[in-house]
């Protein structure tokens, strides 16, 4: 029997009960989904690509705004293969050139007054690349007068030893399309003008031409990074040969990058944590406010992985032997449990998304006092608890070797975030 439900995608087939299938085909599946997603996000950011040179060769209102809803898609594949990660550890050793956040915005561009300064923790929070063509950077100069790839990589990122001294990746290039969201919890995204690209004395926040340079150039290294991780999950390829090596760990491998990213990572530091802390500030895509479509597609790129089909960018469906199937043979309830969990956490992100696409933003979602807000992101959060919970029963009934997933202390230990 076929089930279906409503979502903010429309109608979405729900899954029935799989068809038994062995270790290696599941495995196998697994890496072709990886490469389907993998390059659905090459291509989008080639797209992305496209449209950042036309806003810098030829500024305007309607260059910057194709540019930015280039980024907006481009986010769409992307978030889904975040279940890649905390099991893959090429993934994991890649990924925060990509998506690394949050980020000390200042180290690249012109910010607000209210930003503040330079500070213990991060002496470079307000270097502003983009205005200085040379600057001192852990006692050594820098030259960069041309802004380049391999300085934003080599140079910029994580310097000095700082997690929040991103330079690259996603977040770097939403920042310089949006610029800082200045609001708060009220309405409304960045605001970073057209003009700020512009040429000659229309030019706005000084630097214009050099601020092209470092989009660009942050958007190429994207695209090349997406091009490697491409290359991993080809036939041949690192990711995939590691992957398959060894059946069992194979297995684990799944199965950690699910726990992991549906518990400590999205329900602990992407969502509680910044309830907890009513900080606009915590959210993955806040220059945007597409944190909302962040969460949905990084928790359905979890379900995708169990059922084993993808559905790409261009309409093919990417599927076969699932994960779903091996638990299935092992406890037919326990998949069923686990089907239903990830049904249930896809409702509970859909209302999310729903309302926040009729103008109830995330950060607004996120002010003390909000009920309603709270309700929204609570009923995501447990769900996404709840699910973990059967993905554990999942690794009990497979027998693999217990798998430790990420944890949060704003899960595990709130007051700790206190303190």
């Amino acid at each position: 029997m076929k089930l279906t439900m409503t979502t903010a995608l429309g109608t979405v087939l729900l899954a029935a009960a799989p068809a038994f299938a062995d270790k290696a085909a599941v495995l196998g599946t697994y890496a072709d989904i990886a490469l389907a997603k993998y390059t659905d996000s090459l291509t989008s950011a080639q797209t992305l690509l496209a449209a950042v040179q036309t806003l810098t060769e030829t500024p305007s209102a309607e260059a910057l705004e194709a540019a930015k809803h280039a980024w907006l898609a481009a986010r769409v594949p992307y978030q889904q293969t975040e279940v890649y990660r905390f099991g893959n550890a090429i993934v994991d050793d890649w990924e925060g050139k990509v998506n690394a956040w949050p980020l000390d915005e200042g180290l690249i561009d012109y910010v607000d007054a209210t930003y503040g300064g330079a500070t213990d923790e991060n002496e470079y929070a307000v270097l502003n690349v983009i205005a200085n063509p040379s600057f001192t950077l852990s006692g050594e100069t820098v030259d960069a007068a041309e802004i380049t790839p391999a300085l934003l990589e080599g140079a910029l990122h994580e310097a000095d030893g700082v997690e929040s001294n991103v330079a690259t990746g996603y977040h770097a290039v939403e920042f310089l399309l949006w610029g800082q969201d200045l609001n708060g919890h009220g309405p409304g995204a960045g605001n970073r003008p057209w003009t700020d690209y512009a040429t000659g004395e229309a030019c706005t926040g000084g630097h214009c031409d050099r601020r092209a340079d470092y989009l660009t150039a942050a958007t190429e290294l994207l695209v090349s990074d997406l091009e490697w991780m491409v290359a991993q999950w080809q036939d041949g390829g690192e990711a995939r040969t590691q992957l398959t090596a060894d059946e069992n760990a194979g297995i684990s491998t799944i199965l950690t990058g699910m726990g992991s990213l549906s518990y400590g990572e999205q329900a602990g530091e992407r969502m509680r944590l910044g309830l907890m802390l009513n900080d606009p500030e915590e959210e993955h895509d806040c220059f945007s406010d597409n944190t909302h479509n962040s969460h949905f597609y990084d928790a359905m790129g979890i379900r995708n992985v169990y059922l084993g089909s993808y559905t790409s960018i261009d309409g093919t469906v990417v599927s076969g032997p699932s994960l779903s199937a091996l638990v299935a043979e092992a406890d037919a309830g326990v998949d069923a449990e686990l089907r239903a969990k990830l049904d249930t956490t896809m409702l509970e992100m859909s209302e999310m998304k729903t309302a926040a696409e009729a103008g109830f933003a995330y950060d607004m979602m996120l002010e003390r006092g909000n009920d309603a807000g709270e309700a929204l992101i609570m009923g995501a959060v447990d769900a996404l608890v709840d699910q973990t919970r059967s993905i554990e029963r999942a690794v009990a009934a497979l027998g693999v070797e217990q798998i430790e997933f990420e944890g949060s202390d704003s899960l595990d230990n709130p007051d700790a975030v206190f303190q």
